[in-house]
C-alpha cells in the first residue's frame, strides 16, 4: 500500500462502497493506526493499520465467498427472465468482479463459490484439477447396490463416459432413494443422468460440498458468507497439483 485514500482502501474489499466508505470514516467508525480518523481522503502510508468498529480492514486484492444457493435461481451473470445468483451477492461485491466458480442447475441447491480470483476460479474448473464435489440426491425407486457398482465403474452416457465415481445409499424405500454422490467432474446434469441411466429420476439435488469446503448447516439457503483465509488456502492446496488416480 502506498499513498492510498483511506475511503479507497476501505472499499477494496468489495463489502463497502467508497461512499459507504467516507460514511463510516465521517461517523467516527474508523481508525488509523488506533488514531480516530475523520477525513476520507487522508493518505495511508506501508505499514498502517485500519481498523473499522474495532475489526482489522486488510488490503486484498481477491474476494472469496460461498453462496447457499436456493432452487430456482440460475448461476448465470445475467438473465432477463429469471433470477441468478448474482441477485444475492451485494452490490459492491459485484463492483468488484465476483463472479461463480462453475454452476448449479436452476433447481438444485447448495453451495457454489464465488470469486474474482480467476487463476484460482480457472484450476477449480480444469479437468486435470478437478476437485471432488459431494450431492445428496434423492432419486425415485429403490437403490442397490448394483447401482452404487455403476456409479464405481463409470458410466457411459450418450454423448461422453463418465469418469468413476462414489454413490453411497442412504436409504433405500420402494418409492424414493436417498444417496450421497461425490465426483470430479461437472458436466452438464451429469448426476442427473448418470441417476437417469440406471432408471431413477432425481426429485431433488443439492451439492453439499465442494472440494475441501462443507456448507454449513447454519448458512441458510440464499445466505452469503466470506471464506476463511484458511479456507482459501485449503481450496488453493486442493488444485496446487494434478491429480494422477480417480481415488
Amino acid at each position: 500500500m502506498s499513498a492510498m485514500r483511506l475511503d479507497k482502501y476501505l472499499a477494496l474489499s468489495g463489502e463497502r462502497t467508497r461512499s459507504e466508505a467516507a460514511r463510516a470514516v465521517r461517523n467516527g467508525q474508523v481508525r488509523v493506526n488506533g488514531v480516530p480518523a475523520r477525513d476520507p481522503a487522508m493518505k495511508l502510508a506501508d505499514g498502517d493499520e485500519v481498523t473499522l468498529a474495532g475489526v482489522p480492514v486488510l488490503d486484498r486484492s481477491f474476494q472469496y465467498y460461498m453462496l447457499h444457493k436456493p432452487a430456482g435461481v440460475l448461476t448465470a451473470s445475467r438473465d432477463s427472465r429469471a433470477a441468478t445468483v448474482m441477485d444475492l451477492v451485494p452490490e459492491a461485491l459485484l463492483r468488484r468482479k465476483v463472479l461463480p466458480v462453475g454452476r448449479l442447475d436452476k433447481d438444485t441447491t447448495g453451495l457454489l463459490v464465488l470469486t474474482n480470483d480467476g487463476a484460482l476460479a480457472h484450476a477449480l474448473l480444469n479437468p486435470k484439477r478437478h476437485v471432488w464435489k459431494r450431492y445428496i440426491a434423492r432419486v425415485s425407486g429403490r437403490l442397490d447396490e448394483a447401482d452404487a457398482e455403476a456409479f464405481a465403474a463409470g458410466m457411459a452416457l450418450d454423448d461422453f463416459v463418465a469418469k468413476p465415481a462414489k454413490l453411497a445409499i442412504l436409504r433405500a424405500e420402494e418409492a424414493e432413494s436417498l444417496a450421497a454422490v461425490e465426483l470430479r467432474e461437472g458436466k452438464f446434469h451429469q448426476v442427473k443422468r448418470m441417476f437417469l441411466a440406471r432408471g431413477h429420476e432425481v426429485l431433488a439435488l443439492h451439492r453439499a460440498a465442494f472440494g475441501p469446503l462443507t456448507l454449513p448447516d447454519s448458512l441458510q439457503p440464499g445466505g452469503f458468507c466470506e471464506l476463511t483465509a484458511a479456507q482459501v488456502r485449503a481450496l488453493q492446496d486442493a488444485v496446487a497439483k494434478p491429480e494422477s488416480g480417480e481415488g
